[in-house]
C-alpha cells in the first residue's frame, strides 16, 4: 500500500476519526505555559477548519507568547468545514476543489474587535493579516511528505492527535528529528516494541491531565454509532467515548517528580514470585512494598504515577519484550496445571507471558510493567 493510501485508510478507519475536545486540550496545555514561550508550534494532523488544537493555540497565541503557529491539513479530511468555520476557504485559496491539503502559518494575532480578548470572531481575520499566510500544499498533507517534514524541521514543539493506527511511525518521526511534543495516544502504546524502549530510557512519558477512565471525541456524521458510550448533541453532532486515552510527551513538568508514598512491607504470601521471571507480583501500584529492593510487576497504569527519580523501568511482561528483559516462556508444567484448574484461552509451553502460582493456583496476570525502586544514598 502506498503512503498516501495508507494515510487515507487510517483516516477512514473508525479508530482514527476522532477529534479532540477543546477542554481536554486546555486541561493539558496549561502545564506547559513557560515551555511554549518564543516557540514555533506545529499541528501537523490538524485542519485549521476543524481542529480544536489550532483553535486553542490561535486563541492563546499571545498568552503563551508563541513565536509562530503552523497547522497542516490532509487533503481528505472527512469533516472539513464542519467543526470550526474559520474562513471561506474557496475565497482565500481561490480554488473550486473542496478538499485540498493546505497550511496556515500564524505569526501575529491581534484583538480585531477591540474587546480586550481574543475569540473566534478574531480568527476570521487571521488570514487577512499580511503577516499570516494560508496556502495550498503541493503534496497531500501527509505528515511524512517532504513539505510537512520541512515544516517539522522548523518547529520547536509538535502538538496534535495523530492517527492511532500510524502512532508507531508518527512517534518514530518525532524522535528522528529530535522534536519536543505533546500528543494523544493510547495507553496500550506501552506494548509496542518500537515505543517501549523510549519509556524505559526516559525519552517519553505520560502527560499530566489524563490518568484514568475514557474521553469523549467528536466523530464524522458518517461514523456508525454502535458502541454503548456515544451521544448526539442538539445540533446533530456525534460523539463517542474512547477508553485508554493518554497524553504522551517528552516535555518535563513538576508533577512528574512527585514521590509516590509507599507504606506496605514485603511478605511472600501477599506478593508471590513469578514462575518464569525473577520478580514479584503487585496488583496495585500503591501496594508496592517499600522495603523490597528487587523487581516488581505492576499494572501498566503505574505510568500515571511514575516518578523517574524514584523508580526505573526494567521491562514488560509479554511478547518479545518479555524475553528481552530476561523472561522465560511458560513451562509445560504450568500449562498443564493451568488447564487442570479450569483455565481458558490458548496457551502452550514457551508462551511469552509472565505467570505465577498463588496458593497453589496457576495465575496468568494482565499486562505488567517490571519496575524497581531506586535506592537512595544513606546520607
Amino acid at each position: 500500500m502506498s503512503r498516501s493510501a495508507e494515510l487515507k485508510t487510517a483516516k477512514e478507519n473508525k479508530a482514527d476519526e476522532f477529534y479532540t475536545g477543546l477542554v481536554d486540550i486546555e486541561n493539558e496545555m496549561k502545564y506547559y505555559k513557560e515551555q511554549f514561550k518564543d516557540k514555533i508550534v506545529f499541528c501537523n494532523c490538524d485542519d485549521p477548519y476543524e481542529s480544536n488544537f489550532f483553535k486553542y493555540f490561535a486563541m492563546n497565541f499571545n498568552y503563551l507568547k508563541l513565536k509562530k503557529l503552523i497547522a497542516t491539513c490532509y487533503d481528505e479530511s472527512p469533516i472539513a468545514g464542519e467543526q470550526l468555520s474559520l474562513f471561506d476557504l474557496n475565497y482565500v485559496l481561490k480554488s473550486d476543489k473542496p478538499k485540498q491539503a493546505y497550511k496556515i502559518v500564524i505569526n501575529e494575532v491581534s484583538d480585531i474587535n477591540g474587546d480586550g480578548a481574543f475569540d473566534m470572531s478574531d480568527v476570521e481575520s487571521l488570514v487577512k493579516n499580511k503577516k499570516n499566510t494560508l496556502s495550498i500544499l503541493k503534496e497531500d498533507g501527509d505528515f511524512r511528505s517532504k513539505e510537512c517534514i520541512e515544516l517539522l524541521k522548523e518547529a520547536d514543539i509538535v502538538v496534535t492527535n495523530p492517527p492511532f493506527s500510524l502512532f508507531r511511525e508518527y512517534i518514530a518521526q518525532l524522535m528522528d528529528y529530535n522534536k519536543k511534543f505533546i500528543i494523544l495516544g493510547n495507553i496500550n502504546a506501552v506494548t509496542y516494541k518500537e515505543f517501549f524502549p523510549l519509556l524505559k530510557d526516559n525519552k517519553v512519558w505520560m502527560g499530566v491531565s489524563i490518568h484514568s477512565g475514557d474521553r469523549e471525541f467528536r466523530v464524522p456524521d458518517s461514523y456508525p454509532l454502535k458502541a454503548s458510550g456515544f451521544r448526539v448533541d442538539e445540533k446533530g453532532n456525534k460523539y463517542i467515548r474512547v477508553k485508554g486515552v493518554r497524553w504522551w510527551t517528552n516535555i518535563d513538568y513538576s508533577q512528574r517528580h512527585e514521590e509516590l508514598i509507599l507504606y506496605k512491607k514485603y511478605n511472600e504470601n501477599e506478593f508471590p514470585k513469578y514462575d518464569n521471571y525473577d520478580a514479584i507480583n503487585v496488583d496495585k501500584t500503591s501496594d508496592i512494598p517499600v522495603d523490597y529492593k528487587g523487581i516488581v510487576g505492576v499494572p501498566i497504569t503505574f505510568l500515571d504515577k511514575y516518578n523517574p527519580d524514584q523508580f526505573k523501568i526494567i521491562g514488560f511482561s509479554q511478547g518479545d519484550l518479555f524475553i528481552e528483559c530476561g523472561g522465560l516462556g511458560a513451562s509445560q508444567k504450568f500449562v498443564d496445571d493451568y488447564y487442570k484448574n479450569g483455565g481458558t484461552g490458548s496457551i502452550k509451553e514457551g508462551w511469552k507471558h509472565v505467570v505465577y502460582y498463588e496458593n497453589g493456583k496457576p495465575i496468568v496476570p494482565y499486562q505488567r510493567l517490571f519496575v524497581q525502586l531506586i535506592e537512595k544514598d544513606s546520607d
